[in-house]
């Protein structure tokens, strides 16, 4: 399991993500897809037992859908590769890159998911979990148009280094990152109410051409909203939702979850 404890030090890794993006690949052929997927996932502790397990049969669900491997299938090569990430503070690829190209394919992966037992960690690194999906997104055995971290959480980054730095990092690389802001109304005060995270997932995590997020506000819509956004990442479909590129009069404070963090804090 790759985790993010065997990457280079961060300031190399921000340097080397930009570098990738634009350098040639050397050694044997690459296998192409018309997508390269990480899908990212919030452990902190801020997520309920309960919370998790909905998310996870939601991914277990989706893989499990025609239309799923139908979108699949209607690309141009015809396959896809994912890798599921987890992170706290500090991320983890529970499932390395899997090739997915047929009803088996997605079957086998979501098996392989739903086998993985649910895990919690302290803390809340946004920065940490995109640096190292971007590092994963480099590996050289892979080819694909589109490279997209598909992460999802329900806090600010709180830990680690800066959100905004990492995401324009992460974004200069070519790069698309897409958002699942979890919005369920836990203690009703302050910034990790319902009312601010879409806003700061919008303004502050999200980048890269036709980037998108997609909130949750109540658990019963936790698994229709994952199939929906995996569809429109797969087929790079459009939908009607405000994107990255608007500007808003008031935009979220993005180092408000930095200045907030403590070692108690998610």
């Amino acid at each position: 399991m790759k985790t993010w404890r065997s990457l280079p030090p961060v300031a190399s890794l921000l340097a080397a993500l930009v570098a990738a993006s634009a350098a040639p690949r050397a050694g044997d052929a690459p296998t192409a897809v018309d997508l390269k997927l990480v899908l990212a996932v919030d452990i902190s502790p801020s997520m309920s037992a309960r919370e998790q397990r909905v998310q996870r049969e939601g991914y277990v669900a989706a893989f499990r859908q025609t239309r799923l491997v139908d979108a699949v299938r209607g690309g141009a090569v015809g396959r896809i590769a994912v890798a599921y990430v987890e992170w706290a503070e500090f991320p983890a690829a529970v499932i390395p890159w899997t090739i997915v190209e047929d009803a088996e394919s997605a079957g086998q992966f979501a098996a392989r998911l739903e086998s993985l037992p649910l895990r919690q960690e302290l803390r809340t690194s946004l920065s940490r979990a995109l640096l190292f999906s971007a590092a994963l997104l480099q590996d050289p055995s892979l080819a694909a148009e589109r490279s997209v971290i598909d992460i999802s959480g329900d806090g600010p980054n709180n830990s680690g280094p800066t959100v905004l730095g990492a995401r324009d990092a992460v974004v200069a690389a070519g790069i698309v990152i897409n958002g699942l802001p979890i919005m369920l109304d836990k203690t009703g005060q302050g910034f990790f109410e319902t009312r601010g995270l879409d806003d700061y997932y919008r303004d502050c995590v999200i980048g890269g051409a036709g980037a998108f997020a997609l909130p949750v506000t109540r658990l019963d819509a936790l698994a229709e909203t994952i199939e929906r956004k995996l569809l429109a990442e797969i087929a790079a479909a459009a939908i009607p939702l405000r994107r990255a590129a608007e500007r808003r009069e008031r935009p979220a404070d993005c180092a408000i979850g930095e200045r907030m963090g403590t070692p108690t804090a998610r």
